[in-house]
């Protein structure tokens, strides 16, 4: 049975590049103004990947627009983590900083192993089928967690 939908959701993982703006993108795609969701990666050195916009346009997912930021961006921009009910780390690197940055918050921070695509795949297709993968593994959990909208 699916859990009950939260309020609030902040996906994270390495670089807010390819998996946490996909999985934000899934999600509001999913249900809508039904739970706020944000992204934001422990660094902010990459901008939206070309591979992650294309698969998720695939599935009618806007990712083009995604400005990439990292946990500290989000709290300069006047969002606490401490708002959001759940994180969810799709990265060991992301969990680990959001289990430190919220060490004395109430809120549960959940880690989903979620394939990084970014060096696999030598041609166009083997990468985009890669990203495809990540896509669906993250989807798949969405589904799983909460159910359909």
């Amino acid at each position: 049975m699916p859990d009950k939908l939260p309020q609030s959701v902040l996906f994270c993982c390495d670089h807010n590049a390819v998996r946490s703006p996909m999985a934000e993108g899934i999600m509001k795609k999913m249900f809508g103004m039904q739970a706020y969701v944000q992204s934001v990666g422990v660094r902010n050195d990459l901008e939206i990947d070309g591979f992650a916009i294309a698969v998720c346009a695939e599935v009618g997912v806007e990712l083009s627009r995604h400005r990439s930021r990292s946990f500290e961006e989000l709290e300069e921009m006047g969002e606490a983590l401490s708002g959001f009910d759940l994180i969810v780390a799709l990265s060991p690197a992301s969990q680990r900083a959001a289990l430190e940055l919220t060490r004395f918050y109430h809120l549960t921070v959940e880690y989903w192993p979620i394939l990084d695509p970014t060096s696999l795949g030598e041609t166009r297709e083997a990468k985009l089928n890669s990203y495809r993968q990540t896509r669906d593994q993250i989807a798949g959990h969405i589904q799983r967690k909460w159910g359909n909208a």
